[in-house]
């Protein structure tokens, strides 16, 4: 007997129908296609945004190729997901901690067979080809023509050339039959601009299949530093505004993070498995984090403690500079062990830097179950994302939220992005309000272990005067906390009253990120004289997402359990003292930092420099929530702060 198809609510934005719980993504009207009829309907959001400032090429020819992915929606529609995944995670609501196992949630959002079959005829019909369905129906991969695509979605599909690059595209907003409104969620790959993410910076492994990938270019951090905050003064270099810095740290180990955020605690992440994401994997990663926790004091490994999920294949090496992304899996994994000793760690490979190939990831991660919390540092700015990818990612994070999974991304490393993208913007999946987006503080932690004081990160560089006796006079920007107001979501519930009104405000939350108060970390790098393992300083909010993923992993210990999207408990919690809030300046303006002029050794000699703290290209820190650091930087009250749920 075939299976009837259940009728979803109408998507007209992402969360329409959980609009009572305050999460509603203003911006994202779905205009009508000029192409459309009565009869098609508009698949909201597939119009490219670049549109308006690209170069027409002309039609593409009729028989070019195209290969895309048709992203279905959840049974009942996105709205009621949402709803759902909202209710299981906010503390006092009725449905609070009733999560769904993966079989549960797939009997109860799964898409049916009768929409894919129903979507396939739509296609079919049009000449194109299905060349593949995911195992739970998430979406449908096609081939054809360009001929066939435009029957198919209603437009005039032409060469474009944008942002330094040509590319094939839609004309106008994609649409489909209307009585299949309800099942189109997104299309990628009409429009064939890459959105490429990047950084923002084992045990179970399954071999790389595929040409191998070579480590990374090797990396040391000069001499003098400092091996606690304020150490050693650089009092042979000039003053900075008059004042004497201190060198900057020669990185943070373990117990330095443990102390400092944790305290005294007796909890350990033990029972709790923290996942992470990111591209590529390193072939190195068990035997790097082994060294690594060995030479600096934290907890050897036991065995099955770190394991990897890999993908089949490696693809987009060259696009994505596959091995510059072992290093972010390094921190990321030696992060997480770190601040949760006990806590198991489960790293998930994407197959390449490109969303298809995340959220393939993701739909690993929801589908196993086997995480409470996961880890990503990685992102782009808002406005370069697909707004249609944009749904995609929102089912995933709406399924592990309602499977009690908690998403955490770091909020960027390049401010408010004005100096990077031209354009005042926060970074994606960041600002999406259904994950937690963790910021960045620099922190010094002193010779007794002590978090002596925090301020928001944001680095300007300031030279040595080619006679040695002055700095220069102006800096430049470098980096600092991503942040600010999202200009595609508006402001969730969770943040009414506490962010400023009718936007989603990023981050939520913040932890050291600062490159000049960063973390150690070892990793297998190719040196010019071999290739083995070193160690070396490493920053940005790629330091924080991990840091405080791993310290929630003791709450979790704690709690008995995770509590889906993790941000209604954050923002329950704001100005109860379970994080640190970050008002203003330290002491210091900034630290000295001494490079290898070849980054390697002392052959060509050494470079000296200022970088500067809490100057954040436009953003600012101060009292209450901030665009730099949030609600602040978790402290050990944070580990209680959720009351242990009754065992079952």
């Amino acid at each position: 007997m075939a299976t009837p198809r259940r009728r979803p609510v109408r998507r007209l934005t992402i969360v329409a129908a959980a609009s009572s719980l305050g999460v509603v993504i203003s911006s994202f009207a779905a205009p009508l296609a000029a192409h459309a009829s009565p009869a098609r309907s508009p698949v909201p959001h597939s119009r490219p945004g670049w549109l308006t400032h690209a170069r027409d090429l002309g039609r593409a020819p009729a028989t070019a190729a195209v290969q895309a992915r048709i992203y279905l929606a959840p049974n009942g529609g996105l709205d009621a997901l949402a709803a759902r995944a909202l209710a299981v995670s906010t503390p006092g609501s009725a449905d609070y901690g009733h999560f769904l196992s993966p079989a549960e949630y797939f009997a109860e959002f799964g898409t049916t067979d009768a929409t894919v079959r129903a979507v396939t005829r739509w296609l079919t019909s049009s000449g194109l080809t299905v060349t593949g369905v995911e195992a739970h129906n998430r979406y449908l991969d096609i081939t054809g023509s360009v001929a066939a695509a435009e029957r198919a979605f209603g437009v005039h599909i032409h060469a474009y050339s944008h942002d330094g690059q040509t590319v094939q595209a839609p004309d106008d907003t994609l649409t489909t039959p209307a009585d299949l409104a309800d099942d189109v969620l997104a299309v990628d790959g009409i429009d064939t601009t890459p959105n490429i993410v990047r950084p923002a910076l084992a045990a179970g492994a399954v071999p790389y299949r595929g040409a191998p990938i070579p480590p990374p270019a090797g990396f040391r951090n000069a001499a003098p530093c400092s091996s606690y905050y304020g150490e050693k003064l650089a009092t042979d270099l000039p003053s900075f505004n008059g004042q004497a810095l201190p060198y900057a740290v020669c990185g943070y180990v373990g117990a330095q993070f443990r102390s400092a955020y944790e305290g005294a605690t007796t909890l350990d992440g033990t029972g709790i498995t923290v996942g992470i994401t990111d591209a590529y994997a390193s072939p190195t990663i068990a035997a790097d984090a082994a060294t690594y926790a060995v030479r600096n004091g934290d907890r050897p490994y036991a065995p099955g403690q770190l394991t990897q999920s890999l993908p089949r294949t490696f693809t987009n090496t060259k696009l994505c500079d596959a091995s510059g992304w072992f290093g972010e899996e390094t921190l990321d994994v030696e992060a997480v062990h770190a601040m949760a000793q006990g806590a198991k760690i489960r790293y998930y490979a994407s197959s390449s830097c490109l969303d298809r190939d995340l959220l393939d990831a993701f739909a690993r991660i929801n589908d196993e179950a086997r995480v409470q919390i996961v880890s990503n540092s990685w992102g782009a700015v808002e406005q370069s994302e697909h707004r249609s990818t944009i749904l995609a990612y929102e089912q995933a994070f709406l399924q592990g939220a309602v499977e009690g999974i908690s998403y955490v991304f770091s909020s960027g490393d390049s401010g408010d992005e004005v100096a990077s993208s031209g354009t005042k913007q926060t970074d994606y999946p960041a600002s999406d309000p259904f994950v937690t987006a963790v910021g960045g503080t620099a922190t010094a932690i002193d010779a007794t272990g002590r978090l002596a004081w925090e301020t928001g990160w944001g680095t300007y560089r300031y030279a040595l005067a080619p006679d040695g006796t002055a700095w220069s006079s102006s800096g430049t920007f470098l980096y600092g906390s991503g942040g600010g107001e999202s200009t595609v979501f508006a402001q969730p519930i969770y943040q009414q009253g506490i962010t400023p009104a009718g936007a989603r405000g990023v981050p939520d939350v913040a932890m050291d990120a600062d490159v000049t108060t960063g973390m150690l970390v070892g990793q297998t790098q190719a040196f010019p004289d071999g290739t083995y393992y070193d160690q070396y300083r490493i920053g940005g909010t790629s330091l924080a997402a991990p840091l405080f993923a791993g310290m929630t992993a003791l709450t979790f210990q704690h709690a008995r359990g995770g509590v889906g999207l993790l941000n209604p408990t954050i923002y329950r919690n704001a100005g109860t003292g379970v994080f640190t809030d970050v008002t203003g300046p330290g002491p210091d303006p900034g630290n000295v930092r001494v490079d290898y002029a070849d980054g390697v050794d002392a052959a060509q000699g050494v470079v000296a420099t200022v970088r500067t703290f809490n100057q954040d290209s436009s953003l600012a820190v101060g009292p209450g929530w901030d665009p730099v650091t949030g609600l602040g930087s978790a402290n050990a009250g944070w580990l209680t702060a959720i009351p242990p749920r009754a065992r079952r």
